[in-house]
């Protein structure tokens, strides 16, 4: 394995499902917003054209909402880990990892760390299956380089 290696993972299926998902939303709404039209009711209220405005944008904020969920990534190479989850990035050297993990039944991989945290890798999910596995692959192929090229190291000394 070499030290410029590069691993950049994210996650597909989820990605065609947001954009799809986002697209119909902005369509459904932007349809409402053309339907609002005259009378409110019973009432002297009557739809304005901000009326039609302000549902456009709340499409498109409930688009954009729905696109957070495309944000995960994971890069590695021979010095450490970037994961950037939905919320969250974190960066972190082979040092503090002790593990990946991609447990049966879990949605996600995880780095398990030595200080007995476990930190989710939302971009390696379950629903993507050999793409996720390969994924866990790499990562572990990565880290055991790392451990070895550490025992090297102190063997030496």
């Amino acid at each position: 394995m070499s030290d410029t290696e590069l691993i950049r993972l994210k996650p597909r299926r989820i990605r065609v499902v947001c954009w799809a998902s986002a697209a119909a939303l902005l369509v459904v709404f932007s349809l409402v917003a053309t339907t609002l039209t005259g009378s409110t009711g019973d009432g002297y209220g009557t739809f304005q054209r901000g009326d039609q405005l302000a549902m456009v944008g709340l499409g498109v904020f409930g688009a954009l909402a729905i696109l957070l969920f495309t944000r995960p990534r994971v890069e590695a190479d021979a010095r450490g880990v970037r994961v950037r989850n939905v919320i969250g990035s974190y960066e972190l050297p082979w040092e503090v990892v002790r593990g990946v993990r991609f447990d049966r039944g879990t949605p996600w991989a995880s780095l398990e760390l030595h200080d007995d945290d476990v930190l989710p890798m939302v971009a390696l999910q379950a629903a993507d299956k050999e793409i996720a596995v390969e994924g866990v692959r790499a990562l572990r192929r990565l880290h055991q380089a790392h451990l070895a090229a550490s025992a090297a190291g102190q063997t030496s000394r």
